[in-house]
């Protein structure tokens, strides 16, 4: 299949994939975009899978100040060359991330963050819901696990839809750009701080 260049063109502009990637997910999808993009992404979480246990010890931390002062975040992300630290597309990741977490305000990291104590008390919670509002006993435990998912997504930073382009997560986004960099990158911590806040913020390390 023949795929027009105007087509790669812009599949690389949404997605950051390098142009022979783009061609060649365009073709498997016989020309459809949103089929293209779904394909890069599989395999960028792909890409990132692999690279997972190489060590991330470089990186930077940067901030953010919301207009007026009112909220601050504090964020360090982390990759495995000071190279890598300085290219202008990692820092630019970090700066999108940083705004993420001044609008989405996510508690944790990860879906792995959120502690299984936590979580039984959520599913608790949930379950009750279901069960006020008459649901058949035989599809609680879906409905609950549909609904845990939502948690993750509202809470769990890599599972957020990301404020730019919410058909993509935060996870996503990070995995295409391990993807096209090659380098493992972690988002280490964050800690966001809102005036009037009674514990000035919350630090949220990835263990």
């Amino acid at each position: 299949m023949k795929v027009d260049a105007k087509a790669v063109k812009a599949l690389r502009g949404k997605t950051g994939a390098g142009m022979m990637d783009c061609k060649k997910a365009l073709v498997e999808a016989g020309g459809d975009e949103k089929k293209a993009i779904v394909i890069l992404r599989e395999k960028g979480l792909a890409a990132a899978a692999r690279r997972a246990e190489r060590v991330a010890a470089q990186g930077i931390i940067d901030s953010y100040i919301h207009l007026g002062g009112k909220i601050g975040v504090l964020l360090e992300v982390n990759c495995e060359t000071d190279f890598v630290a300085r290219n202008e597309e990692f820092r630019e990741f970090v700066r999108n991330i940083c705004l993420q977490v001044a609008a989405s305000n996510p508690l944790y990291i990860g879906k792995e963050d959120v502690s299984a104590a936590e979580l039984a008390k959520e599913r608790e919670i949930l379950r009750g819901q279901a069960l006020r509002e008459g649901k058949p006993e035989k599809v609680i435990e879906r409905i609950v696990e549909g609904r845990i998912n939502k948690y993750y997504q509202e809470n769990c930073l890599l599972e957020q839809p990301y404020i730019r382009d919410p058909e993509q997560s935060v996870g996503d986004l990070l995995a295409a750009l391990i993807a096209k960099i090659g380098e493992n990158i972690v988002i280490r911590r964050f800690a966001r701080f809102a005036v009037g806040e009674e514990t000035g913020g919350d630090e949220n390390p990835a263990n």
